[in-house]
């Protein structure tokens, strides 16, 4: 259940095992959220995507897959401040001169005081970055940022979300990487593989492989019903048309998931028990929307994304694709920016107007110095995704832990993997990675995908992951 890159890799992890498979996905393209829109000869990603890992059985796989339309892409991203612009990682002397001397004293004071009295406990993510940059580095350079990718207040998020996604990081070590390029440090990267035509061209490859393999794809099929029964566990995939009444039914020896937790138990027939239906229901998703902006002219800025920490504009960060692959743009002359804007599918900028939404971006993109002031705005573009970002507020780790322990106990030959379907926020690495070794569980390997992204070492300083086997129990026989 789903066709994203962790739906994809099960899969083909399956035809390397001799199987077949039946992949049902809602949307009319495959990619999830690391797909490729085109529009009018354009490519833009859903975000960037940048194919980097420490997992070197991914790492194959990608080239196997791909072998001839891997580039190589420097990566060079900038942070937006107060009209000023900041290397990221931070370069300390560009920071001071940028800051001030003042500003910047300040700041290592602050950083000197989180070393000698850290916050306790450390709970949220405001207290788990203040305790390793400081307060004062924080509320410039993370504060505005995030809040503005979960709109909710940094105190309001779980430390796990930056022990996660910038475990290692510190500021000495962004220190030390000014100096001394350290591949070690995964947030630093210098470069990445890139496919020419945009994560997408993976995805559509992955899907193209499968299906010559004798497996399904099956497009603008949502998931509609999900028969199971006790001590059976589930029994059949209802899915496509407007309804169950009218879905095709799918039967299977096993099945995997990775569409939302919610939208799953949602579909359980007969439905799980209140307890876990509550806690499905509380989890919490950022929804995301990408203006595509068309300019004029070439040579903007040399960045591949600027993040956006200016709290008087709305958009969270800017991709030029232009510095991605110049095989995205149908001619040349051109750029093409995407504007990220974090939102909940029930704020107004969600419901707001294609035409305004544009409107809106091209006030903002021209209120920084991103763009020239005479550059004429060719077109525009507006992709909206629903439940990109699992979020990481509150009481999540016990809701999720209640479906999960429902699942292992009562739906037996059901996996949960990638990045919705565990509600974890997994790179496409680690999506790939619990797809890979959820198949593998199927022919007789014990995985427990539930460690894949949470070992501090195998994270951030070894080269390829081999999560903790576990001790296979009836239930998850």
């Amino acid at each position: 259940m789903g066709a994203g890159p962790a739906g994809l890799t099960a899969a083909w992890e399956n035809v390397r095992h001799g199987g077949t498979s039946v992949v049902l996905e809602k949307d009319d393209v495959v990619g999830g959220i690391a797909r490729t829109v085109q529009r009018d000869g354009y490519r833009f990603d859903i975000g960037g995507h940048r194919f980097f890992t420490k997992v070197r059985e991914v790492e194959e796989l990608w080239h196997e897959v791909l072998a001839h339309d891997f580039i190589r892409v420097p990566r060079q991203s900038r942070i937006l401040y107060r009209g000023k612009f900041f290397s990221y990682p931070l370069k300390p002397v560009e920071a001071f001169f940028g800051l001030g001397p003042v500003e910047s004293f300040l700041c290592a004071l602050s950083f000197l005081s989180a070393r000698l009295f850290p916050k306790r406990p450390e709970e949220d993510l405001e207290s788990w970055v203040s305790n390793r940059f400081g307060a004062r580095l924080f509320r410039i350079f993370f504060k505005t940022y995030t809040e503005k990718v979960w709109g909710v207040p940094c105190t309001e998020i779980k430390a796990e979300w930056a022990a996660q996604r910038i475990r290692g990081l510190s500021l000495f070590k962004a220190v030390w990487h000014a100096i001394r390029k350290d591949p070690t440090i995964k947030t630093l990267i210098d470069e990445f593989d890139y496919p020419r035509l945009g994560p997408g061209q993976m995805w559509e490859t992955f899907q193209a492989n499968v299906e010559a393999a004798g497996s399904k794809v099956l497009l603008e099929h949502p998931v509609r019903r999900i028969a199971w029964s006790k001590g059976r566990g589930v029994e059949a995939i209802e899915a496509g048309g407007r309804g169950a009444g009218e879905a095709a039914r799918f039967e299977g020896d096993a099945f995997l998931s990775s569409m939302p937790i919610t939208e799953l138990v949602e579909a359980l027939d007969p439905p799980a028990p209140p307890g876990v239906r509550a806690a499905a229901a509380r989890l919490r998703y950022r929804d995301f929307i990408c203006v595509a902006l068309v300019f004029e002219g070439e040579g903007f800025f040399p960045d591949n994304w600027v993040y956006i920490h200016s709290p008087e504009l709305k958009v969270g960060r800017v991709q030029n694709f232009n510095n991605w692959s110049k095989a995205l743009l149908p001619r040349g002359g051109v750029t093409c920016l995407g504007l990220e804007y974090f939102c909940f599918d029930t704020d107004p900028v969600w419901k707001a107007a294609d035409a305004e939404l544009i409107a809106s971006a091209e006030r903002e993109i021209r209120a920084t110095s991103l763009v020239p002031p005479g550059a004429p705005l060719v077109q525009g573009a507006v992709v909206r995704m629903e439940k990109t970002y699992p979020m990481y507020d509150p009481g999540y780790g016990e809701c999720v832990e209640a479906v999960r322990r429902f699942v292992e106990a009562e739906l037996p030959n059901l996996q949960l993997v990638g990045r919705n379907g565990m509600h974890r926020y997994n790179n496409q690495d680690h999506a790939m990675l619990t797809a890979m070794y959820a198949v593998r569980n199927l022919y007789g390997e014990s995985h427990d995908l539930w460690t894949v992204n949470v070992d501090d070492d195998y994270h951030e300083e070894t080269r390829e992951t081999r999560p903790q086997r576990r001790e296979r129990t009836a239930a998850s026989r």
